[in-house]
């Protein structure tokens, strides 16, 4: 919570429109790559400056411009000048907390949206990637080099599927499609790790920091749905538009992303359900512990009062005690007291509180 209120006020006081990168990993090298094609070829390149993918704006082919590094703000400047695009979508673009959103303008289309994924300590991640729908152009701007669109760029390459016979704006659908197959990977390990929790609660396995643990995850639904939900308007705006960018033989395969969204969306509610079902189950266990030990505690409390009623009577400093001066009396008195106690631990365990 802190970083993130850290991030937003980077930004008071700054004119709208400011390029600021609001984000921490200000020391990513800049990356830049194309790819160029149409159905008979594909051409891939790495760019060394964001001027190289100037010649790209006006040909005849599609172009994908993918450029990583939103701390590099002249270049995203430069990029943005050259392909006229809104100061305010500049300013989106190397804003990290933006939630996803979709922005229409007259030449071109600007969406964003969260790529989400575990790192190697099994921390979700949640990296802000933005797309600008251009007619024969998308360009892609991310935080880091890095992504989920590596089968994609096969598919380019080899020229499997459509997507080397279509426009920009299917290539735009796969894009957008390859991170929203990626989040059924994320839910996948989320319902993995509360299926592992409810076992281990189920089984009396129950570590010390598990309440923590449950409430780490709470959290990871919790920005996992920040990052899925408002991408459902994001689509149904997609499919509702009536930009010439976007042809109605594709509308249909963004209704398809719009249905995994909608199914992505129904396990996030189920698996935060489940969450608060863990918490309930945790507090539930750690209550019946806590039950078996006091009904312990009673029924040894229970044994002993009597006993030590006699004893109490037997350890007063009266001189009159009949039974003090009695040859047998203290064997007498251990034989009760050993037979009052069997007989309770029989009459608790007939009653089946043992």
């Amino acid at each position: 919570m802190p970083k993130r209120i850290y991030r937003s006020k980077k930004k008071l006081g700054q004119i709208p429109g400011s390029v600021i990168y609001t984000g921490e990993r200000s020391k990513e090298k800049l990356f830049i790559d194309a790819f160029d094609y149409t159905k008979d070829f594909c051409t891939e390149k790495e760019l060394q400056s964001v001027q190289e993918s100037f010649k790209y704006k006006d040909t005849d082919s599609v172009t994908w411009i993918n450029l990583n590094g939103l701390n590099h703000v002249d270049q995203i400047e430069a990029l943005g000048k050259h392909y006229a695009l809104h100061p305010l979508v500049l300013e989106d673009v190397v804003n990290i907390a933006q939630r996803p959103k979709i922005d229409e303008y007259d030449d071109y289309i600007f969406v964003s949206l969260k790529m989400l994924y575990y790192d190697d300590e099994q921390q979700i991640v949640s990296e802000q990637v933005s797309f600008v729908l251009g007619k024969n152009y998308v360009l892609s701007f991310q935080e880091a080099e890095g992504d989920v669109f590596d089968q994609v760029r096969n598919r380019l390459r080899q020229s499997k599927g459509r997507v080397r016979n279509m426009k920009s704006d299917y290539l735009l659908y796969v894009l957008i499609d390859a991170i929203v197959d990626h989040y059924f990977s994320v839910i996948e390990i989320l319902g993995d790790k509360i299926e592992d929790f409810e076992t281990a609660i189920f089984a009396g396995n129950i570590e010390d920091d598990v309440s923590q643990k449950i409430q780490n995850l709470k959290r990871e639904i919790l920005r996992v749905r920040r990052a899925i939900f408002p991408l459902r308007e994001v689509i149904n705006r997609i499919e509702k538009n009536e930009s010439p960018l976007i042809q109605k033989k594709t509308i249909t395969y963004y209704r398809d992303i719009y249905d995994h969204l909608i199914q992505v969306s129904e396990n996030i509610d189920i698996y935060r359900e489940m969450i608060w079902s863990l918490m309930d189950m945790y507090m539930t266990t750690i209550s019946n512990k806590m039950n078996e030990v006091m009904k312990v505690l009673t029924i040894m409390a229970s044994i002993f009062i009597p006993l030590t009623f006699i004893a109490g009577i037997y350890g007063m400093n009266f001189e009159y005690i009949p039974e003090l001066r009695y040859k047998y009396s203290y064997f007498i008195l251990w034989g009760v007291m050993i037979i009052m106690f069997l007989g309770m631990l029989y009459y608790f365990r007939k009653k089946k509180w043992l």
